[in-house]
């Protein structure tokens, strides 16, 4: 018998039941930024373990609807919130004995950054404020605290080199309201002229032609996010001193 015949009769006869395998689900991370501070997306559980208590919404994997990780992340996303992301990202696998009672549990975890007046949710889900390392002041179910830190990482190391925040801005914006943007996330004041210039070199944000925003001090011209394929640039030396 050919070993091309050997693994088909092997895969034929193979029982995957026949070996332990661990609860598998996805969880996703929705950021948002109101009143200058970072908010994440929190729905209330409606079933055992830990009903009642507020999680990120999450879920296991269903292998006759879902083709790939991805599609699990939307589709739970919108069964828990009614919320329809417009994209997400990994941010990796988590697993353990202890992270589930009901068993060794595997979840895999995506975040993503978007405009709060672009999000409408269910009732039972809220914003929930975090603090500057992450940390939100609450008891969540799971390991749900710890995913949420996990991913602000993420979105911090993002934001030192990427243009990860631009999706949190209304469609037009201002200088100023992207710096407090950059500023928030990061968690530090950046050089006014510093972050300008390198901004603007970059090409990932368009000037507005003729349209202005007026505050309370100034006129401020108005930008929106740019076509370009570059989304690449560094914010690490532009710090205010």
């Amino acid at each position: 018998m050919s070993n091309q015949n050997k693994e088909k009769n092997y895969l034929k006869n193979y029982r995957i039941h026949d070996y332990e395998v661990p609860l598998t689900c996805v969880d996703v991370v929705i950021f948002t930024i109101v009143d200058n501070a970072v908010n994440v997306l929190l729905s209330n559980r409606k079933h055992y373990p830990c009903k009642g208590a507020w999680a990120i919404p999450g879920g296991f994997i269903d292998l006759k609807k879902d083709h790939d990780l991805q599609q699990t992340a939307y589709r739970i996303l919108f069964e828990k919130t009614g919320y329809q992301a417009p994209y997400l990202e990994q941010i990796g696998s988590f697993g353990n004995a202890q992270r589930d009672p009901r068993g060794w549990s595997v979840t895999i975890t995506y975040f993503a950054l978007v405009n709060v007046e672009n999000v409408t949710f269910a009732a039972d889900c809220q914003w929930y404020p975090i603090n500057e390392t992450g940390e939100v002041n609450k008891s969540l179910a799971f390991d749900h605290n710890e995913l949420i830190s996990e991913a602000f990482q993420r979105l911090r190391s993002k934001a030192q080199y990427s243009t990860i925040i631009l999706p949190v801005l209304p469609e037009k914006f201002t200088l100023s309201e992207l710096q407090t943007c950059y500023e928030t996330i990061l968690g530090g004041k950046l050089n006014k002229a510093g972050f300008r210039r390198r901004i603007l070199k970059a090409e990932v944000i368009t000037e507005l032609s003729g349209e202005y925003k007026q505050t309370s001090t100034r006129t401020a011209q108005l930008y929106k996010r740019s076509d370009s394929d570059n989304v690449y640039f560094y914010m690490r030396e532009i710090y205010a001193k």
